[in-house]
């Protein structure tokens, strides 16, 4: 019997033992995470979510693995992120060096969201221990790939809308991150073009259709626009292939200017969107600050952006 509690004991120390380096490594991941975004911002309540998000990942119960097992990060997005090197550095500060003492599997999808699915599913048959997502496809791709690995969402605008946590005090489930929830910059973006542009009186609004997120957005522009006196002409797109015929239909509708909401599918495209606006003599509002620089008119943002 002595002989038995021993094992039991020592099995027991082990585990412990486990679960102490599974959470060292949860925790030095998601500062790393909180610590790229954090440089580059100054709001509090983005400090606060990633707090919250370390605490959420440490929750986590831990599996047994080898202690000398190299943490596998995964990176999932429909292209290349603006933060991705951010939060290399991040990783890089805290001593985490890819190929040596981490690996990271990178799966961007080249724009095409459909491919999101099997690169998820591609990433949980390697076992990764964490999939970041980049941003709200990412993110529905992996939850409906894995309920076991974590996933750190690396910014969508409405999680609990999208139906990935619960709720943001308790988001429950193996999805946690940051959110760039801001319904209210809708109103305030299309306010900005009507100050800009004389006699404004009617708004091209090019959104993904497929986004719930830009759906909830769009109904604040509405909002806005009733309040404005601007009339909408509303542009639904899913992929890359669509956007040459919404082109065509801005045109046919002669807005005064075009409003294109924040969405992964638009940052891709925002260089063909720009050049567009451009040759058709557009005012253009964007809601990331990589569209501005890109060429177009004007952009308001939240600092995630």
């Amino acid at each position: 019997m002595t002989e038995v509690r021993d094992r039991r004991s020592a099995v027991r120390n082990q585990r412990a033992e486990i679960n102490r380096r599974d959470a060292e490594r949860a925790e030095l991941f998601l500062c790393a995470l909180c610590a790229s975004v954090v440089k580059s911002i100054s709001d509090l309540r983005v400090l606060i979510s990633g707090l919250c998000a370390l605490l959420f990942v440490l929750s986590f119960p831990a599996q047994a693995q080898q202690t000398k097992k190299v943490p596998r990060i995964a990176f999932l997005s429909a292209s290349r992120q603006p933060w991705d090197e951010a939060l290399h550095q991040g990783l890089r500060e805290l001593g985490y060096i890819e190929g040596q003492n981490i690996i990271i599997e990178y799966r961007y999808a080249g724009g095409k969201f459909e491919r999101l699915p099997d690169l998820a599913g591609e990433l949980v048959r390697l076992k990764v221990d964490v999939i970041v997502a980049g941003e709200t496809e990412a993110i529905r791709a992996a939850k409906q790939s894995t309920s076991a690995i974590p996933i750190i969402m690396a910014v969508t605008a409405d999680p609990v809308g999208s139906g990935f946590v619960a709720s943001l005090a308790r988001p429950g489930g193996n999805i946690t991150g940051l959110t760039s929830l801001s319904p209210d910059l809708s109103g305030k973006r299309l306010e900005l073009l009507k100050e800009t542009v004389t006699r404004l009186a009617r708004v091209a609004v090019l959104w993904n259709s497929g986004n719930p997120d830009n759906a909830a957005q769009l109904k604040e522009t509405e909002s806005a626009a009733n309040v404005l006196g601007v009339q909408l002409q509303s542009i639904g797109v899913r992929n890359s292939n669509d956007f040459d015929e919404a082109f065509s239909t801005i045109t046919k509708g002669r807005p005064g200017a075009l409003y294109a909401l924040g969405d992964s599918l638009i940052a891709t495209n925002r260089k063909r969107i720009v050049d567009f606006a451009v040759k058709k003599r557009l005012a253009s509002m964007f809601s990331t600050r990589q569209a501005v620089e890109a060429g177009g008119l004007m952009g308001l943002w939240d600092e995630l952006s």
